[in-house]
C-alpha cells in the first residue's frame, strides 16, 4: 500500500474545522479540491471521517479518535522541514567527536572545555588521538571534527584552515644548542627524537640534510608532541615541535625552543568536517568557539622561540 502523506495536513484541517469550506480556505484550496481529497482520505482509512447532520458536519468515533495524533504528526513534520533558525545552547543536549593532533587539543583544550561548559552545559565533547592511519571516520559520522595539517582529499569534506604554525626546535633549559644560533651542523650532530604516529625515524628533514651531505641521529620516536615534550625535560634529546600549538605545554613544563636553521613549509591548522553538517546550526556553533580558541593561541604565542 502506497501511502499519501499529502493527506495528513488536510485531514488535520478538517479535523480541526469540521467543515469542507474552512478547511479549503485554511489551505487555500478550493471546495471542489477539498472535497475530492476528502474522498481521497475515506479510501485511504476506510472511514467516512465527517459525515453531514443537518448544515453541519460531524466526525466519526475514528476521526475523532485520531484527531490529536494526527495533528501531532503535522506539527512535528513541519518542525522537522522548517530551517533551524535558532540554536537554544542551553537546552542542547548533543555528543560532539572530535579528532585532533595532540599539540592542537592539549593547547585549545582547556579553553574550549570551559567556554563550551559556560554557554552549553549539556554538551560533551569526546575527544579523541589522530589515528595511526588515514580513515573515513568523517564520512561515516564517527568523528564530527577533525583537527590537524592535512587538506582533505574526499570531495564530500568540507574544511577551513584556523591557523599557521612553524616548526621549531625544542629543548630542555641549559641545552647546549641554545648557547648560540643555531646552525645546520649543529642541528644534525644533536640527537633527536622524532614525533610520529607511524613510527618513523626517517622524514622529508632527512631528505634535506641529506643533500648537504650531513646526516642526524634519531635516537627515538614518540606518538605525541607531548610525549616527546616529557622526554626531553629529563634528557639531551630536541625535538621539532609546532612553535604556537605547543608554546604553553613548553611554558609549563620549563623547556626553551630555537629557530631551525633552514626553511620549512608553514604548518596549518586545519580543521575538516563532512559536509552534511555544513548547514547544522550547533556544528557551526562548534566549529566556531573551536575557531575562537585556535585563534586566541596563535596570538598569544606569535615568536618562535623563548
Amino acid at each position: 500500500m502506497q501511502l499519501d502523506f499529502n493527506l495528513l495536513p488536510a485531514l488535520d484541517a478538517l479535523l480541526e474545522e469540521n467543515s469542507v469550506g474552512a478547511a479549503a480556505d485554511r489551505l487555500s484550496l478550493s471546495a471542489p479540491a477539498m472535497s475530492r481529497t476528502l474522498s481521497r482520505i475515506r479510501r485511504a482509512t476506510g472511514d467516512q471521517i465527517l459525515v453531514r447532520t443537518g448544515r453541519t458536519m460531524t466526525p466519526t468515533p475514528y476521526a475523532v479518535r485520531v484527531r490529536e495524533q494526527v495533528h501531532a504528526l503535522v506539527s512535528q513534520a513541519q518542525d522537522l522541514l522548517a530551517p533551524e533558525r535558532e540554536l537554544d545552547l542551553g537546552a542542547l543536549s548533543r555528543t560532539f567527536t572530535l579528532q585532533a593532533h595532540d599539540a592542537i587539543s592539549t593547547a585549545i583544550g582547556p579553553a574550549l572545555l570551559e567556554r563550551v561548559h559556560a554557554v552549553a552545559p549539556w554538551v560533551a565533547l569526546r575527544m579523541l588521538p589522530e589515528a595511526a592511519v588515514d580513515t573515513l571516520d568523517l564520512r561515516y559520522g564517527r568523528v564530527d571534527l577533525e583537527l590537524g595539517s592535512t587538506t582533505p582529499e574526499q570531495p564530500e569534506i568540507s574544511w577551513q584552515t584556523l591557523a599557521d604554525d612553524h616548526l621549531v626546535l625544542a629543548m630542555r633549559a641549559g641545552h647546549a644548542l641554545g648557547a648560540a644560533p643555531l646552525t645546520v651542523a649543529g642541528y644534525a650532530a644533536a640527537r633527536h627524537i622524532a614525533v610520529s604516529r607511524r613510527g618513523r625515524l626517517h622524514g622529508h628533514v632527512d631528505e634535506m640534510l641529506a643533500q648537504e651531505g650531513l646526516r642526524r641521529q634519531v635516537a627515538a620516536t614518540a606518538p605525541t608532541t607531548t610525549a616527546a615534550l616529557y622526554y626531553l625535560r629529563e634528557s639531551d634529546l630536541v625535538a621539532m615541535i609546532p612553535a604556537r600549538m605547543c608554546q604553553p605545554l613548553v611554558a609549563a613544563l620549563g623547556l626553551r625552543t630555537a629557530p631551525l636553521p633552514f626553511e620549512l613549509p608553514a604548518v596549518p591548522v586545519i580543521a575538516a568536517w563532512h559536509q552534511r553538517y555544513d548547514d547544522d546550526l550547533a556544528h557551526q556553533w562548534l566549529r566556531n568557539i573551536v575557531g575562537t580558541a585556535v585563534s586566541e593561541v596563535e596570538a598569544a604565542c606569535p615568536s618562535a622561540s623563548s
